[in-house]
C-alpha cells in the first residue's frame, strides 16, 4: 500500500527573498576575499554595492565575524564535498592508492582554482577573529576522508614498512584523531595519516603562497610525485 509522503510547505516570498539576499551578500564577500583578503572584509562596502544600509546587512549576518564564519563553513563544505565526490568516483574501493590520488589532486585543483578561499581556510589567521564551534565539523571533513582511506587500507591488511612505534605520550596526543572513525585507526597509521595530511596541505600552501618559486619548475609534475610518494609511505602503492 502506497504511503503518501508529507509535502513540505512552499517557501514564502519573504523566505525566498531572504535566501537570495543572503547569497548575494556571501558572493560579494567572496569577491572581496579575492581582492583585498579577509582582514579587510568590509560590511559597509557590501551594503553600498547592494544599495542597502549597513544595518540591513547586519540583520543577515550580525557581525563581520559571523560573515567570515559563513564563508569559512561554506569553503570547507565546498572543498569537502568535492573531495568526497572524487573518492566516491573511484569504482574499485579496494584501490586505496587511487582513492588517495583522487582526493589529493582534487584538493590541489580546488586550491588553485580558488586561492583566496584556500587562503581563508589554511592561510594566516585573520587578526581578531576566533573561529567558533560551527567551523569544527566542516573543517574535519577532509581529515576524516583521508583517515577513512587509511583506515580502509589498514583493515584490508596494509601495514607499511618502516613505521616507528608510537610511544604512549604520542598516542595520547593523537587520540582525538585516532577515534574520529569507528573502528578506530591504529596509533601508527594515525600518525602516518596526519603526516600525509600535513604533507598534502603543506605542499599546496608552499606552492600557492610563492615559497617554491624558482625552486620547482613544474608544479604539476612535482605535486604528482609527492602524492605518489605519500601513497607509498602509507603502504597504499
Amino acid at each position: 500500500m502506497r504511503q503518501d509522503r508529507p509535502v513540505s510547505a512552499p517557501r514564502t516570498a519573504r523566505a525566498i527573498a531572504r535566501a537570495e539576499l543572503t547569497r548575494a551578500i556571501l558572493d560579494l564577500a567572496g569577491h572581496q576575499l579575492a581582492e583585498v583578503g579577509p582582514a579587510a572584509l568590509s560590511v559597509r562596502r557590501i551594503a553600498r554595492e547592494l544599495d542597502m544600509a549597513s544595518s540591513a546587512v547586519y540583520r543577515y549576518f550580525p557581525s563581520r565575524d559571523a560573515l567570515l564564519t559563513a564563508l569559512i563553513v561554506e569553503g570547507y563544505d565546498d572543498l569537502g564535498g568535492r573531495a568526497e565526490a572524487a573518492d566516491s568516483a573511484v569504482d574499485d574501493r579496494a584501490d586505496h592508492a587511487a582513492r588517495w590520488r583522487a582526493v589529493a589532486h582534487t584538493v590541489h585543483d580546488w586550491a588553485r582554482e580558488q586561492p583566496h578561499r584556500y587562503a581563508l581556510l589554511y592561510g594566516s589567521p585573520v587578526p581578531g577573529y576566533a573561529a567558533p564551534q560551527d567551523t569544527v565539523t566542516p573543517a574535519t571533513r577532509i581529515t576524516g576522508l583521508l583517515l577513512a582511506i587509511v583506515r580502509d587500507a589498514e583493515q584490508a591488511g596494509v601495514h607499511p614498512a618502516g613505521v616507528l612505534p608510537v610511544p604512549p605520550v604520542e598516542a595520547a596526543a593523537v587520540q582525538p584523531v585516532a577515534t574520529m572513525l569507528s573502528p578506530a585507526v591504529s596509533d601508527e597509521m594515525t600518525v602516518r595519516a596526519l603526516t600525509a595530511w600535513a604533507t598534502l596541505f603543506g605542499h599546496i600552501s608552499l606552492e600557492l603562497f610563492g615559497h617554491m618559486h624558482r625552486g620547482v619548475l613544474d608544479y604539476d609534475v612535482h605535486f604528482a610525485q609527492v602524492v605518489d610518494q605519500v601513497a607509498a609511505d602509507l603502504g597504499l602503492a
